[in-house]
């Protein structure tokens, strides 16, 4: 089986701080796909976003990680469980799920053994659904600036998982039935130059920059370069475009 990275834990306070959060309209679609609504599991749940987001529409909510670290930082609600688990081999009960989720972290995972540990433990009928969100935009200008520092400066250091990303999760095989669910959401936020730092230093690759360059911080050059055309205004609409997939579980 793949080894699992553990690629947030260092900078989890700044994870949860930064990272953006999914649209209600999301999960509006998506949960009209899910016949009944007692159990899911968030997998690679991170800060716990999407499992505290699901948390109303199901009685109880699971919600696995491998970073301690990362759980620790997740709120707490009162139906969702939160355990330090592998994707593809965990201690739940045969059949157990109605809806399994997993946002921006499948790319990190054993694809053969989630499949295997998915018709497991989802139950028959049940839902399953990846996501995640691709390169943001600003204005042209700016993207291209980010472009660059995403490819040229810091593209060495990506993981070669970060691939599935940029193909929006198409280069994963997934062994079930596709639904043809809506999938054109986008993250929209207002963000000032200290909140797009802040985000920029949780991407892994600029800490796997750091970790090879005796602690350089590239993203302190790229904020640099683009105060010059940041402009006066304090805010700019930030643009992240979500790429979805869901499948039925059959058995």
């Amino acid at each position: 089986m793949k080894r699992a990275k553990d690629k947030f834990s260092k900078q989890s306070k700044a994870y949860k701080k930064f990272r953006p959060t999914y649209p209600s309209t999301l999960y509006e679609e998506l949960l009209k796909w899910v016949h009944t609504k007692d159990v899911c599991w968030d997998c690679g749940t991170g800060n716990g976003q999407v499992a505290s987001a699901l948390s109303p529409y199901f009685s109880t909510v699971f919600a696995t990680d491998i970073s301690q670290k990362q759980i620790q930082n997740a709120g707490n609600r009162d139906n969702v469980i939160f355990k330090v688990e592998r994707a593809e081999n965990t201690n739940f009960q045969d059949s157990q799920f109605d809806l399994i989720t997993v946002a921006q972290a499948i790319h990190w995972f054993d694809t053969a053994g989630f499949n295997n540990e998915v018709r497991r433990v989802g139950k028959n009928g049940g839902v399953l659904a990846v996501w995640g969100y691709g390169l943001l935009r600003i204005s042209p200008v700016i993207d291209e600036l980010i472009a660059h520092f995403y490819k040229d400066i810091i593209g060495p250091y990506w993981d070669k998982e970060r691939k599935h990303i940029d193909a929006a999760y198409e280069t994963i095989d997934l062994d079930f039935q596709p639904l043809a669910i809506k999938s054109d959401f986008a993250i929209n936020v207002q963000w000032d130059l200290r909140s797009l730092n802040g985000y920029l230093n949780t991407w892994s690759s600029v800490q796997n920059y750091m970790g090879q360059n005796n602690g350089e911080n590239p993203v302190d050059g790229f904020m640099d370069k683009l105060k010059s055309s940041w402009g006066d205004i304090e805010q700019k609409s930030i643009n992240f475009p979500i790429f979805m997939r869901a499948f039925r579980i059959e058995k």
